[in-house]
C-alpha cells in the first residue's frame, strides 16, 4: 500500500543547522571531487569506468557492451553542451530568423510571474518547480576547479526544478539500464534549465542555470517547498519520492518564494529501514535518531540529518562498474512503487 500522509506548509525550512559548526561546503570536498583532488582518499583518481571492461567480460545480466554504450550516450546535453549551463545569454543562434530586441518586460505581480515560471519551467520538462529567495549559506564556497564561488548580489531568487526519473528503469538499479536513465534525466535537466534561463533572458531579466555546481541543490529545494529529507541523504517529494534529479536557475526576476513543505518524512525513516537494508555497501546510518555526526570526509559538520558514508557508496560504484541507484528504488515514498 502507498504510504497515506497530508502536506502542511511551513513558514521555516525543516531543518535544523547549528550555526556554530556549519560553513560554506566546498565542492572539492564531494567524493568526486575528492576523486580527482583528495591524495588521501582510498579511490584517488580511481574512476567509475575503470573496471568496466572486466565487468563486461563477464557476461553478467545487465551488464552488456551494448548496455554501457547506452550509460555513457545518455548524459551526451549535460556532458557536451555547454550552453545549457552559460551564465550569458547564448549567442550564435541556429536560426535564419531575425529577433526582435525588446523592451525588459514589467512585473508588477511576482505572484503572476511565479505561475508562469513555473507553467514555463513545466512545459520544458520539469516535473515539480518551486521557487525561493536565494540563501547565501547554500552556495558551495569554491567549485570544483577551486576557484571561489562569487555570486552577485542581484541574483536574488532560485526556482529550483525536480526532474522526475522513470520508476522501472531505476528500479533495475544497479545494472546498468539504471545508469542510463540517470544520464537521461542529467540531459533533460541540462535542456530545461537552459530553456528556462533564455526564457527569463527573453523577458529582459538574468538568469544562471544550473545543475550540480556552484550551490547545493537539496537544500535550495527543501527551502523552495519541494519536499523533505530522507534517511538516505536525498530529497523526498511528495510526487515522486526520491526518484528525481534537482537543478535550478538563479535570477533577479521578481517572483514570489514558495514555502517550505513537512508531510512526514522524517517521522517515517525513523523506523523504515528499507534503504539501509538496500544498500549493498552500508553506506546509509541505521540508527532511529538523526543527529549532527559525520561519517566521512564529504559530510558537512553542523547539520542534524543521518549522515551518508558517501565513501561506502562510492566504493560500490567502483566495484560495480556504474553508480547506483538502490536506495532510491527502495523508497517507499515514490507513489509508483507498488511495493510501497
Amino acid at each position: 500500500m502507498a504510504i497515506t500522509y497530508s502536506i502542511t506548509r511551513l513558514d521555516t525550512p525543516p531543518y535544523k543547522i547549528d550555526q556554530k559548526k556549519y560553513a560554506q561546503f566546498e565542492q572539492r570536498k564531494n567524493v568526486f571531487g575528492r576523486m580527482l583532488y583528495d591524495k588521501k582518499a582510498p579511490f584517488y583518481q580511481k574512476s567509475m569506468y575503470m573496471n568496466t571492461e572486466k565487468i563486461i567480460a563477464q557476461n553478467r545480466k545487465g551488464y552488456s557492451r551494448i548496455e554501457f554504450a547506452r550509460v555513457l550516450a545518455a548524459p551526451t546535453i549535460h556532458d557536451y553542451f555547454e550552453g545549457a549551463f552559460s551564465w550569458k545569454k547564448l549567442q550564435n543562434r541556429r536560426g535564419v530568423m531575425s529577433i526582435p530586441t525588446l523592451e525588459q518586460y514589467p512585473v508588477s505581480d511576482p505572484v503572476f510571474m511565479s505561475k508562469e515560471i513555473k507553467k514555463t519551467a513545466k512545459i520544458f520538462g520539469a516535473s515539480v518547480v518551486g521557487i525561493t529567495k536565494l540563501d547565501e549559506r547554500w552556495l558551495y564556497s569554491y567549485a570544483m576547479d577551486g576557484k571561489q564561488v562569487e555570486i552577485a548580489d542581484e541574483y536574488t531568487y532560485a526556482i529550483v526544478t525536480a526532474i522526475a526519473m522513470d520508476n522501472e528503469a531505476i528500479r533495475t538499479s544497479p545494472a546498468y539500464s539504471a545508469h542510463t536513465e540517470t544520464g537521461l534525466t542529467y540531459s533533460r535537466m541540462a535542456f530545461t534549465v537552459a530553456c528556462l534561463a533564455e526564457f527569463i533572458r527573453y523577458l529582459g531579466y538574468k538568469a544562471i542555470p544550473i545543475g550540480n555546481d556552484i550551490a547545493l541543490s537539496i537544500p535550495l529545494a527543501l527551502d523552495a517547498g519541494l519536499g523533505e529529507l530522507g534517511r538516505h541523504g536525498l530529497l523526498i517529494t511528495p510526487e515522486f519520492g526520491p526518484c528525481v534529479r534537482l537543478c535550478k536557475v538563479f535570477t533577479d526576476l521578481p517572483l514570489e518564494p514558495d514555502k517550505p513543505i513537512e508531510f512526514g518524512v522524517a517521522d517515517y525513516c525513523r523506523s523504515c529501514d528499507k534503504c539501509v537494508i538496500a544498500c549493498e555497501e552500508g553506506a546509509i546510518q541505521s540508527e532511529k535518531e538523526p543527529s549532527y555526526a559525520v561519517v566521512c570526509s564529504s559530510n558537512n559538520p553542523g547539520i542534524l540529518r543521518w549522515a551518508v558514508n558517501h565513501d561506502k557508496c562510492y566504493q560500490f560504484w567502483l566495484d560495480n562498474g556504474s553508480e547506483c541507484s538502490n536506495c532510491i528504488a527502495a523508497c517507499p515514498f515514490d507513489p509508483r512503487n507498488d511495493s510501497g
